[in-house]
């Protein structure tokens, strides 16, 4: 008997089911229900809130945003070996939990939520940062949701939080941090996991700011960040050649030397930059 609710543990759901993780569909397993309880409680308050799940394997996440208290779970599966041990999670909560066996950068969960929405997942590997993209840039902000909840290996999570001058300061670092508070609240070693992946963990958890921190056109600011970044050893007056006439000047008058290198440059001298090269 697990210490969240009256399933069974894990280890038996995914023998019963024959559910070993595939490499193939970016699958590690969580096994601790208390941990995936724990990693859901970093959601906040989740009773008046639907909340969007992606990847949930054998369900141990999915177990613990219910009864953690979650309004409603909506939870997209591509694995179809993995809907028999999801069916028996929502017939132990009913009414709360929806499935969709389909991949999850193909289905649109809108019209299966009711707002408002928080987003908590294990992200598969091999979609994680997409999604995370996805959700960071829609046409129109405020976004659909209030709060990502978002287990990523390690280094993709410190990427998200980076500062200027680090290493692992890029484009996903001012894409998370121009929109929203972005922070590391777990960290999880490889041996959490059946199987182990090579690497360890950590949870991020990101708040929708109501408006982004500093004005600028998202897809001129994207487009900018890329460039910069693609190339983050040059001098930005050579990554960003082309991107703009006269680029140098209007390097200066964002406050950025055109001698500059990307990691070196702030949020907010990137978004001065954008206007600069969005104006005419």
């Amino acid at each position: 008997m697990s210490a969240i609710d009256t399933l069974p543990p894990l280890r038996q759901v995914i023998a019963d089911h024959g559910l070993s993780a595939r490499k193939s569909l970016g699958q590690n397993f969580l096994l601790d229900l208390n941990l995936t309880a724990k990693i859901a409680r970093q959601a906040g308050d989740m009773t008046e809130c639907d909340v969007l799940e992606i990847g949930p394997g054998p369900g141990g996440l999915t177990r613990g945003l219910l009864a953690e208290g979650a309004r409603k779970v909506l939870a997209i599966e591509k694995d179809m070996r993995c809907m028999p041990a999801l069916a028996e999670i929502a017939t132990a909560y009913p009414d709360r939990l929806e499935v969709i066996n389909g991949d999850a950068l193909e289905v649109d969960p809108l019209a299966h939520l009711t707002p408002p929405i928080r987003v908590a997942a294990n992200l598969p590997y091999n979609v994680g940062t997409e999604l995370l993209v996805r959700w960071l840039t829609p046409k129109d902000w405020p976004p659909f949701w209030q709060s990502l909840t978002l287990m990523f290996q390690k280094e993709v999570a410190e990427r998200i939080v980076a500062k200027p001058g680090s290493k692992t300061y890029g484009r996903l670092a001012i894409l998370a941090q121009w929109r929203a508070d972005a922070k590391i609240v777990m960290h999880l070693p490889p041996g959490a996991f059946t199987p182990p992946p090579k690497v360890s963990s950590a949870v991020v958890h990101l708040n929708a700011l109501p408006e982004p921190r500093y004005p600028a056109d998202a897809k001129v600011l994207s487009h900018v960040v890329a460039k910069a970044f693609n190339q983050r050893r040059k001098m930005l007056r050579a990554s960003l050649k082309g991107v703009a006439p006269d680029m140098e000047d209007r390097l200066r008058a964002a406050g950025i030397e055109p001698t500059d290198r990307a990691e070196q440059i702030d949020l907010e001298r990137f978004c001065a930059l954008a206007r600069e090269v969005a104006r005419t």
